[in-house]
């Protein structure tokens, strides 16, 4: 169940040729692979192309008339796999996920294939997770392009480039017999635009005419010698047809005005960036709204291979140009200076001297460096003109402020801006896994913790403080395998999500651990879908899906690999079972991995999964009843521990209602969806008696409602009483 449904909005797909297509890039991007012809798709979901995925599979309907097949790969791997298809046959393919990590779990697959080349055009779209929105490390595609020699497309926002790149992408693909990478930014996946629509096009070779027509050619394998031909090829015959067709088809472009002859400096850009450098040269006075500039931009849409005729006649006559390339290392810039200097061409080269090494290129960013630039080659362009004060005060860097359990603590701190660190959904049930091993703690002391990537990973900050690393996404065990000696006086914990242990976990983690005699603990967070990526099913989800085999339990996958303590918790939300669990796991003499297997849906997808069908049943008289938990002022104490053993958002603080008491009271806010954590946490810690349940009924019954109206003086009457007597104290 992902967090977002497209049924209304796949209908868009059917759109014909001359009609004009609408919506998220995303749908954009699909509509122009089934222009292009595509015969399969495959992917990991994974920021910022998770929505790419529920696309492809909410138009299961359309990719069926068409012939397309699709696959929500077990991941990037798997995904990068399937383009063997191209290998032999006329076979167009796409594959997406995240990157750079999902092209590191890809990375054998993809190496492979840009060794032996492909005959179909193979497309790889990015989710280039980089900059100040990002999840994950911060590095650049552009390395492994380089590193396999496989072209790499980053095209200029907006949805007639997006439609463009790909189409030409898989004739690029094509004509050099080489796997294409084309790049998506988060702002280019989801913003909003339109383009005029051509007809989608069933594969001109179907999956079924390849089954039938084996082929075979094992110079096309990565198996030596062929190897060494492959290299040969790659150079000598592949780039140069990839040189030939991006010059041929214009994939890059060249914005601004030079009839009156060159002008002494340019900018030359990677296509993504070119937005932001837009609005920034218009803050700059040298731009309009409508992408009209003042000065000649060379925009990269085609970033790897550089297309040397196209740079040396750009820089051709010019003293200096500007190369805006973002994250380092300045892979671009440094191509650009052995182009020039071989070809005796001594136009200055700047970019990383005047902007920022290393962070997300943002317009104020983009102005800083223009500016500095400008000022030095071509002072008259800027004409005097004096910035915007707002904007002259941002120019200055600032440094985003921390929490004290988040790296990079201690770096100085903008003034009247609150930190605010992610953290656990409301009644996230993986809240009370943490709290319970934190309790344990408290028994038996700390123990090292191997985290790994999804959600749970938050427990690495305040209030738990749990996880001293994390190693890669279904790694968590794995990176604890070297703290496994005999005799050690405790043992180490590691955690997976059931996305990582079906993703990697179950052979890398828990049955390299089975394999080595491994004496540690394992947790492995069973929330029932891929939740840090949208909620996707996977193997394990408990929901009936008519395209995919899911509710495989994960104790028999365990179990089959060859583990023999597991300790199942079906509801981790009863903290004295899901303490027991743990208790037990990090003090049983028996040997062997020891897995607690902590199982509870994950309420967001709980929550879009409920709320409709108690929408509905209110709406047909159905008696609903929903809880709710409170916090008796009066009986509070003001310890917080409830707090910072849970960290839940719906817990705030409030002033006391009594006057003699001056520390703030504990309180729950109307956020909260009823788990019940917050009660448990103050019963397992022996805390306060404060915490109450309610329930919140629709459309009771007779009976409810005779009791409500009999006891609702009653209950005013009290609270008057109660009223009047702090009235007194207050007096």
């Amino acid at each position: 169940m992902a967090e977002r449904s497209f049924k209304q909005e796949v209908r868009k797909l059917r759109a014909a040729a001359g009609e004009e297509f609408s919506g998220e890039g995303i749908l954009a991007v699909t509509k122009a692979l089934l222009q292009s012809g595509v015969a399969y798709v495959g992917g990991y979901q994974g920021s910022p192309v998770s929505h790419l995925m529920d696309v492809l599979a909410d138009a299961s309907e359309v990719l069926d008339e068409l012939g397309v097949h699709f696959e929500s790969s077990a991941s990037e791997a798997t995904a990068a796999a399937m383009f063997g298809a191209s290998v032999h046959y006329p076979l167009r393919g796409a594959i997406t996920f995240k990157s750079t990590v999902g092209t590191n779990v890809a990375s054998d697959a993809l190496s492979n294939l840009a060794s032996g080349g492909v005959t179909g055009g193979c497309l790889v779209l990015l989710g280039e997770d980089y900059g100040e929105g990002s999840s994950i490390i911060q590095e650049r595609s552009h390395a492994f392009a380089m590193k396999s020699q496989m072209w790499l497309l980053d095209p200029r926002p907006g949805h007639d480039s997006l439609v463009r790149a790909v189409e030409q992408g898989f004739a690029l693909s094509e004509a050099s017999h080489t796997p294409v990478m084309l790049t998506m930014r988060v702002r280019a996946c989801h913003a909003h635009g339109r383009f005029i629509a051509s007809d989608n096009r069933p594969p001109a070779f179907t999956l079924k005419e390849a089954i039938d027509q084996p082929r075979r050619d094992v110079q096309r394998m990565a198996l030596a010698p062929a190897t060494f031909v492959h290299e040969h090829e790659k150079v000598h015959e592949r780039w140069p047809a990839a040189v030939r067709f991006v010059k041929e088809n214009a994939l890059n472009e060249f914005h601004g005005d030079d009839t009156g002859g060159p002008t002494p400096v340019g900018l030359i850009v990677q296509g993504g960036l070119y937005n932001t450098l837009i609005r920034a040269l218009e803050i700059l006075g040298l731009a309009d709204i409508w992408g009209t500039v003042r000065l000649p931009i060379y925009v990269m849409n085609v970033v790897y291979p550089m297309v040397e005729d196209e740079v040396l006649g750009f820089c051709d006559g010019r003293e200096a140009v500007l190369m805006l390339e973002e994250g380092q290392p300045e892979f671009i810039e440094q191509t650009l200076q052995t182009v020039l200097r071989r070809a005796d061409v001594d136009t200055r080269v700047h970019g990383k001297d005047m902007l920022v090494r290393a962070g997300e290129y943002t317009t104020l960013v983009m102005v800083k460096a223009l500016r500095k630039f400008l000022q030095r080659y071509a002072p008259t362009l800027l004409g005097g003109l004096a910035l915007d004060p707002g904007v002259a005060s941002m120019l200055a860097p600032k440094v985003i402020p921390v929490v004290p359990s988040m790296p990079g603590a201690g770096l100085q701190e903008a003034p009247g801006v609150l930190p605010r660190p992610p953290s656990f959904c409301t009644g996230c049930p993986e809240r009370p896994i943490f709290t319970a091993i934190k309790l344990v703690e408290r028994e038996i002391g700390k123990h090292y913790v191997s985290a790994d990537i999804g959600c749970h990973q938050f427990a690495a900050l305040a209030p738990f403080d749990f996880g001293a690393t994390s190693m890669g996404y279904g790694l968590g065990a794995a990176g604890a395998a070297a703290l496994n000696v005999p005799g050690a006086a405790r043992r180490t914990m590691s955690v997976m999500g059931d996305g990582g242990f079906w993703h990697n976990g179950l052979t890398s983690g828990v049955g390299n651990a089975v394999f080595n005699q491994s004496d540690n603990v394992i947790v492995v967070v069973d929330n029932g879908y891929s939740a840090a990526t949208g909620g996707q099913d996977i193997l394990s989800s408990k929901a009936s899906n008519p395209t995919r085999t899911t509710a495989l339990p994960i104790e028999a996958a365990l179990r089959g690999v060859g583990v023999r303590w597991v300790r199942k918790v079906s509801h981790t939300y009863r903290l004295p079972k899901m303490m027991a669990a743990v208790r037990e796991a990090l003090t049983t003499s028996e040997a062997g991995p020891k897995v607690v297997l902590a199982q509870s849906e994950c309420m967001l997808n709980k929550q879009r999964r409920i709320k409709p069908q108690l929408k509905a049943r209110a709406a047909r008289g159905e008696r609903v009843v929903t809880e709710r938990f409170g916090i008796d002022p009066d009986t509070c104490t003001g310890d917080h521990s409830c707090i910072r053993l849970s960290g839940c958002p719906s817990l705030s603080i409030k002033a006391n209602p009594d006057p003699l008491r001056p520390d703030p009271v504990a309180t729950v806010q109307s956020s909260c969806v009823g788990c019940g954590l917050c009660g448990e946490v103050a019963h397992a810690a022996v805390l306060c008696p404060s915490f109450y349940r309610t329930e919140l009924v629709t459309n009771a019954g007779r009976a409810e409602r005779w009791l409500h109206r009999l006891t609702r003086p009653i209950i005013a009457l009290l609270q008057r009483r109660v009223a009047a007597r702090e009235f007194v104290h207050v007096a």
